[in-house]
């Protein structure tokens, strides 16, 4: 494992799109979640900028975060995933560093709530909570504490309802 106090995050350009398919099929078992970010960066839900990569200092592009228009029932949102980190920076904080610079970038263009499909006890600590909480829940059955959302904007508190992704997502 490698440990770096600093990374340098930045939104992805084109010229960024091969390596971050290569991070994505290194971070993940099969290919799904490689061809997902693909047919997202190619359809309606994606947002210029929010699609995240951390760096070492040298460059290397080693992490990648993922924003893309979903909704809560009517309300504009977005989904943060997938999140994917080569293997051998996994545990280093190159994927937080992605996710915070991910978060910190929607909330400039003014959007206000993300949701996030994940590990209970990794996402609560970039302000995620229990969606099930707000009355927000999926049209699929998954664990209660997998799925969370936060609201960017206190003032703006997360609406209720059913989730619904982008077509790419399948759900």
């Amino acid at each position: 494992m490698r440990t770096r106090d600093h990374w340098i995050t930045r939104a992805e350009t084109g010229a960024d799109i091969p390596a971050i398919r290569d991070i994505v099929l290194a971070a993940f078992e099969t290919p799904l979640e490689a061809d997902l970010v693909d047919a997202l960066r190619a359809g309606p839900a994606w947002i210029d900028g929010l699609s995240v990569v951390s760096a070492a200092g040298s460059g290397e592009l080693v992490g990648h975060a993922l924003l893309t228009r979903c909704h809560i029932g009517d309300t504009p949102a977005l989904c943060l995933a997938p999140v994917s980190v080569r293997p051998e920076y996994q545990r280093s904080g190159a994927g937080s560093a992605a996710i915070r610079a991910a978060l910190a970038a929607a909330k400039d263009l003014g959007e206000r709530y993300v949701v996030v499909l994940g590990h209970p006890a990794y996402y609560p600590r970039f302000g995620f909570t229990r969606a099930s909480t707000y009355g927000i829940g999926l049209s699929i059955d998954v664990p209660d504490e997998a799925l969370m959302a936060m609201a960017l904007d206190e003032a703006h508190p997360l609406p209720s309802g059913t989730v619904r992704y982008a077509a790419p997502f399948g759900i």
